[in-house]
């Protein structure tokens, strides 16, 4: 099984970030989540000067045997169309628009579609199968599929370091993957199912109970260990534990990692039942409008800088928040000190 090795942040830096965040010319803790995130990053980076470079989103695609049971409004094949689209010279998706306007590079890695992509769009092919198996009768993978999916989301974080890259943020696209997520965060956190389950791309009421309803099916027939690696492999998809193994490097590369909605929020819990460091590596860009989100951000501890009804995915809600991670490293980069400025100290 693929390795990886994670340290939590040395603290030894910590009061000295801390000095310095202080001494600003402003009112100690005015700067409220932009001092936070600036103590974040610098212990991260370990310096007293962090800085952000070479933006990427990496998003994740894959097919899932689940959307067989009628779980997802939307068919199958929009994962395919949606992938071309992202990778369309025009670059037109959402996705796109905010790469595009945050200066962030897209990756988009084919981690399972079922279906023949176009080799000329500069897709990451790392397809382990056409689809996972659908989970209601049995796991969705095998252990060597994980591991295939585990080392490849690992790879391509490894090329975006390498490119010189220190921030990095995940998206995905795969119809029907709200259906895995919701049953890793009821795994994982002991909130009821019917708690974390929500409408997807757009169900009904009727829709959601019968989603529900196969859900609990599913889960009922698990026959697995019940370790955090049998769930992930049970009921996961190929781009979601794709993006768990990227996770996971990328906090092995200290890199800060923008976390996404819903679904990115799942693999980030899931990454955390294998490593718990991994959290000291996330900024949670935002709280999506999808049910059982804001119970699962809860459930981490985590606080979302924005909360704009986002349940699109791809990555948008992260790129979204990142002009705040880059104020924040502005603030302490750039801002004058009270002894600096000649101001007198005032608390």
């Amino acid at each position: 099984m693929t390795e990886f090795h994670i340290e939590h942040p040395d603290q030894a830096l910590r009061p000295a970030l801390q000095a310095k965040i202080d001494d600003l010319t402003k009112p100690k803790g005015s700067l409220g989540r932009l001092e936070e995130l600036a103590l974040q990053a610098g212990l991260i980076q370990q310096t007293l000067t962090p800085e952000l470079r070479h933006p990427q989103n990496i998003v994740f695609a894959g097919d899932h045997g689940i959307v067989d049971e009628g779980v997802s409004i939307a068919p199958k094949e929009v994962t395919w169309q949606q992938v071309c689209h992202f990778t369309h010279p025009q670059g037109t998706g959402g996705v796109n628009f905010l790469c595009r306007q945050h200066g962030f590079t897209l990756k988009v890695v084919d981690a399972g579609v079922d279906y023949d992509l176009p080799r000329d769009r500069g897709i990451i092919d790392l397809k382990v199968g056409r689809g996972t198996r659908n989970f209601l009768h049995g796991p969705a993978m095998t252990l060597e599929e994980m591991d295939k999916c585990l080392a490849g989301g690992a790879s391509v974080v490894r090329q975006c370091f390498d490119e010189g890259s220190n921030v990095i943020s995940f998206g995905e696209m795969g119809i029907g993957n709200t259906s895995p997520s919701s049953i890793w965060m009821a795994y994982f956190t002991g909130i009821p199912l019917a708690e974390c389950v929500g409408a997807g791309s757009g169900l009904d009421n009727e829709g959601v109970r019968h989603k529900y309803d196969v859900l609990r099916r599913s889960m009922e027939a698990y026959t697995g260990d019940g370790s955090a690696l049998d769930i992930i492999r049970w009921f996961g998809g190929f781009e979601m534990v794709m993006a768990v193994g990227a996770m996971l490097q990328a906090a092995g590369l200290k890199m800060i990692i923008l976390v996404d909605g819903f679904i990115m929020t799942a693999c980030m819990l899931a990454a955390s039942k294998l490593h718990p460091q991994v959290l000291d590596y996330a900024v949670f860009g935002h709280c999506g409008d999808e049910s059982g989100h804001r119970k699962m951000l809860d459930a981490l501890g985590a606080k979302p800088l924005l909360n704009l009804g986002l349940r699109l995915g791809e990555g948008t809600g992260a790129i979204c928040a990142y002009p705040i991670l880059e104020s924040a490293v502005r603030m302490i980069n750039q801002m004058d000190t009270f002894s600096g400025a000649d101001i007198t100290k005032y608390f």
